[in-house]
């Protein structure tokens, strides 16, 4: 059975915000990926660029863990609303 994609055809509904988040705080794929290890997430920049692409599913784990680094609920992320 296929795995469920976006109503668009991506894998993942939070690729959007999290470019804008990123942008946001002035951070490149790497900076972040540096500050999700330093948080204790072994979140490498190529699974970040594979999110953003919308090429890749989000785990619980990395849902919670880009929460907490923008801190923002999961909510935000998935939804848009805080």
């Amino acid at each position: 059975m296929p795995k469920p994609r976006t109503t668009s055809g991506g894998k993942n509904l939070i690729s959007e915000r999290l470019v804008e988040l990123r942008k946001q705080y002035n951070l490149s794929q790497r900076d972040l990926s540096r500050k999700l290890q330093l948080a204790g997430y072994d979140i490498d920049k190529n699974v970040i660029t594979r999110i953003e692409t919308n090429k890749r599913y989000v785990t619980d784990i990395e849902l919670q863990a880009l929460s907490e680094v923008f801190s923002v609920s999961c909510d935000f992320l998935i939804k848009g609303e805080q």
